[in-house]
């Protein structure tokens, strides 16, 4: 119909310009454009894309703003509790800090991949949506910017310990110079708690700060386990750590550091890992960083630990529930510092995981294989 009526337009262009104005006339084929790719958008499949709730809001916004081109793609954010009525229209979710368990994901009946707006996937049923058919993937940390993002965070959460950042917020309300007095990054050691795409990022940018890095992962590559490591090329490690160790030394390694910072990843076997026993191993005065998953810190124990000064500062981005209450007692502590889960939150990180997740999209709608995602089933 619309077509129909451009070339009608074309053939009568002269009474036309006889009848219309020039305005009038740029108008009307504006309108007819707009018409033709409404009715086009109408005849062709389109992608639906669910984003998990309204936090982190510029996963959604800059993965719009990529897929602005691309009519028969559709991005919507949905609130948390509105999910269970919607998820049936989707072909995509990218879940956030949702949870996706099995009685949700069985509505899912249109559903095709389950993905993370970077690694996450914690609060997914992966068992459940492999029974389903579902295919559920995260955007590896190391080409995304997430990891280097995360590992700048850390690095800032230290300093703000070392440098006791509320005290000189309440020096400079007092107007007080030259107080408090800080400690220095300098000859610390520092131990990372599971040496992944986070772990790794952050050992790189600790090198120029003259630390000690000792390091704990489920598995190392063969080789890095010799005493001398100068000589040994893999996965790029060579020369930034100084220790290497597995699950059972973290008691160990807890003993000698200055800092630990978890970077583990949150399962069955890490949920509450660093427990009574594993703050009790940490030197008197040590420093706890956490930009891992709140659940990996054992919360009584490590208020007990505060309380007691054994543990001499902590810092989190993320936290045991989300968002945390502001009130809670564990942040009344002056040695207590907490951001808003938002290490991997960078423009840069951001528009690239926005980028993967619009391709994703693309080539789901166009049926072609997924590339660029990590698939855990």
């Amino acid at each position: 119909m619309v077509a129909a009526l451009r070339i009608s337009m074309q053939r009568r262009g002269p009474f036309l310009c006889w009848a219309l104005t020039l305005s009038s006339r740029r108008l009307l084929c504006r309108f007819l454009d707009r018409a033709e790719e409404l009715m086009d958008t109408a005849n062709k499949h389109v992608t639906r894309v669910l984003f998990c709730g309204f936090d982190f809001s510029s996963s959604q916004k800059y993965t719009r703003e990529y897929l602005q081109n691309h009519p028969y793609i559709q991005v919507d954010d949905v609130a948390l509790d509105e999910i269970p009525f919607v998820i049936q229209n989707y072909d995509m979710c990218v879940v956030k800090n949702s949870r996706l368990d099995a009685k949700l994901i069985a509505s899912a009946v249109q559903m095709k991949l389950i993905m993370q707006f970077g690694v996450g996937l914690e609060g997914v049923d992966v068992n459940a949506a492999t029974k389903q058919n579902i295919k559920v993937g995260r955007i590896p940390g190391r080409t995304s910017g997430n990891a280097a993002s995360c590992a700048e965070m850390a690095i800032y959460l230290m300093l703000g310990l070392l440098r006791k950042q509320k005290e000189m917020e309440i020096s400079v309300k007092k107007k007080i110079l030259g107080d408090p007095i800080g400690e220095t990054l300098f000859g610390k050691t520092v131990l990372i708690l599971g040496f992944g795409a986070i772990g790794f990022e952050l050992a790189k940018r600790l090198r120029p700060f003259g630390v000690k890095i000792i390091a704990t992962k489920r598995s190392w590559h063969p080789n890095l386990l010799q005493r001398n490591l100068s000589n040994v090329e893999s996965d790029g490690i060579d020369g930034l750590v100084d220790r290497m160790g597995g699950p059972q030394e973290i008691y160990k390694f807890a003993s000698e550091a200055d800092i630990v910072v978890t970077c583990l990843t949150l399962y069955h076997e890490t949920v509450g890992i660093v427990d009574e026993r594993f703050l009790s191993s940490m030197r008197e005065g040590s420093l706890l960083i956490n930009i891992a998953r709140g659940g990996i810190l054992d919360y009584k124990s490590v208020y007990q630990q505060l309380e007691s000064g054994h543990l001499g500062g902590l810092a989190i981005d993320v936290a045991w529930s989300e968002p945390f209450d502001p009130e809670d007692p564990i942040l009344k502590f002056p040695n207590v510092l907490i951001t808003p889960h938002l290490a991997g939150v960078t423009e840069f990180s951001y528009r690239t995981m926005a980028k993967v997740v619009g391709d994703t999209a693309i080539q789901l709608h166009e049926g072609n294989p997924v590339k660029g995602l990590e698939f855990v089933n």
